[in-house]
């Protein structure tokens, strides 16, 4: 097992070797069925109680193409640039293993949906860097396996395992880069910015949630080292089932370092797959890596080709939806933010909430204000994402709707959204119930500025003396006799004409 002692530094590394990067993303589409049969793919059901004889594999049962499964298809290749086959069909690849009751997975082998295709992808400093996309093809995902007993809940030292069907047959669309090369030290967010904004184009076409931590996406992420100055790729190792966009990018960069270790020590690397480990940012050895000939490939004699008629494809091209680097570009010049606002925005995961927030009618810079500030302190305390709190982006537009009338001040917004999320009901309910509302009524805030006045005649000699400043100790007063519920500018308004200064 390779350990952190193990390895080379990473700029030692990059001094001798140049990274080649193969990027495998499995996207679980959001179909109602199965691919092959009418078995639903709702989450949380009693194991394998969604099977049938088709997905199960028993004698009889027939595959019958899910037409969803296959637009959702020719939605990513187009989405990725690439060209949309006239003609493909799948194939059988053979293995034996106990996730696949059939001991074969309905794929597409050598005749792809989609193929030759390429994404741009926005790095950190806006460097825009063009991944090549060899293939996105159809298949079926596999059963869940649970390994129990033993340290690492892997089948290494298991007492038994159970096999759970539900999810074999649901529809996967596999989308395999081209050798990703010339990354050089930047190869580790590369993959990290690649895997991200293939996951806003999945989102922003419909067609899964692509939620890495619920397995709805999931990355292979293949690496091997070339020496500087060389030109034949080197062994390629491939860690598996890669769950968080930060995981990618410490996977490439362990993998990194432990290839040049191996190298520079004159060993030889071993092509296998690998398993990544969370907890130490390592990879371990899993079996040596079969090649396509292993899987005894032979074209699915159940299935007829799909053949997409030209016209389909155009329908489905002319309702694409604004993808999303087209839409940050096009943001960023709206709202007059920088490149590294809008990193930001992304890493905070805020930017379709604000979107939205302002589709309700907010402003730009409020529904920012409010979702990267407040909103974003609140998701960080609670150990969730932005779109998780219990508060919707029609609500945050009427707060800061509420804000802007002048019913309400910051201090008071930022309880009425405390409120929403603990939840007593929408912003309305919340000022009605709490009694929040800004005290507008001038005879009220009139003599609030009479008694601090009063109550502080220092204070208001400085001020009558020229030093304005001062002013902020008589707001501060009055913000605390109305419970912080008073317009803060009106208040130094009054103060100032009470005590006859001008602000100028």
């Amino acid at each position: 097992m390779t350990t952190m002692t193990d390895l080379v530094s990473y700029e030692d590394a990059l001094a001798s070797y140049d990274p080649v990067m193969g990027l495998e993303v499995h996207v679980e589409l959001g179909t109602k069925t199965k691919m092959f049969c009418g078995c639903s793919t709702a989450l949380g059901a009693d194991p394998n109680s969604q099977t049938c004889p088709t997905c199960l594999g028993l004698p009889g049962g027939l595959p019958v193409m899910n037409r969803t499964g296959v637009e959702s298809a020719i939605k990513i290749g187009l989405a990725l640039n690439c060209e949309i086959a006239e003609w493909c069909r799948f194939a059988r690849k053979n293995y034996f293993y106990p996730d696949m009751p059939k001991n074969f997975q309905t794929s597409q082998y050598d005749e792809p949906i989609a193929f030759n295709g390429y994404l741009d992808v926005q790095l950190e400093d806006g460097e825009v860097f063009r991944v090549e996309i060899e293939r996105a093809h159809m298949e079926e995902d596999t059963g869940k396996s649970t390994h129990v007993g033993g340290a690492t809940g892997r089948i290494h030292g298991a007492q038994h395992s159970l096999l759970d069907y539900n999810r074999a047959g649901i529809p996967l669309i596999e989308i395999v880069t081209k050798p990703i090369v010339g990354a050089g030290d930047r190869a580790p967010e590369v993959a990290k910015a690649y895997v991200r904004e293939l996951r806003e184009v999945i989102r922003s076409l419909g067609v899964s949630e692509a939620r890495m931590e619920m397995g709805q996406m999931r990355c292979d992420v293949n690496l091997s080292l070339m020496p500087k100055g060389a030109e034949k790729f080197g062994t390629r190792s491939e860690t598996k089932n890669v769950n968080s966009l930060r995981s990618v990018e410490r996977a490439v960069r362990f993998e990194i370092q432990r290839h040049a270790a191996v190298l520079s020590g004159g060993g030889t690397v071993v092509q296998e797959t690998r398993h990544f480990h969370e907890e130490t940012g390592s990879t371990t050895s899993g079996r040596v890596k079969e090649e396509a000939e292993d899987y005894r490939y032979f074209p699915e004699p159940d299935l007829v080709p799909v053949a997409p008629s030209r016209e389909w494809v155009e329908e489905i091209r002319a309702a694409l939806p604004e993808l999303p680097l087209a839409r940050r570009t096009r943001l960023l010049a709206d709202w007059g933010i920088s490149a590294t606002d809008m990193q930001a925005i992304l890493n905070a995961g805020a930017l379709d909430p604000i979107v939205a927030t302002i589709d309700a009618g907010a402003d730009a810079a409020s529904a920012r204000k409010w979702w990267m500030g407040e909103l974003a302190r609140h998701a960080n305390e609670a150990g969730k994402a932005l779109d998780e709190l219990a508060i919707t982006p029609p609500q945050v537009a009427r707060v800061t709707e509420l804000v802007a009338k002048g019913d309400l001040n910051d201090k008071l917004a930022r309880q009425v959204i405390e409120g929403v999320l603990a939840g007593e009901g929408t912003p309305d309910e919340v000022v009605d119930k709490r009694g929040l509302k800004v005290v507008s009524d001038e005879g009220a805030l009139t003599a609030a500025v009479d008694e601090a006045i009063a109550g502080n005649p220092g204070v208001a000699d400085k001020i009558r003396g020229g030093k304005v400043a001062a002013a902020g100790a008589l707001v501060g007063a009055v913000m605390k006799a109305t419970r912080g519920q008073a317009d803060a500018a009106r208040v130094k308004e009054l103060i100032l004409e009470k005590l006859g200064v001008s602000e100028g």
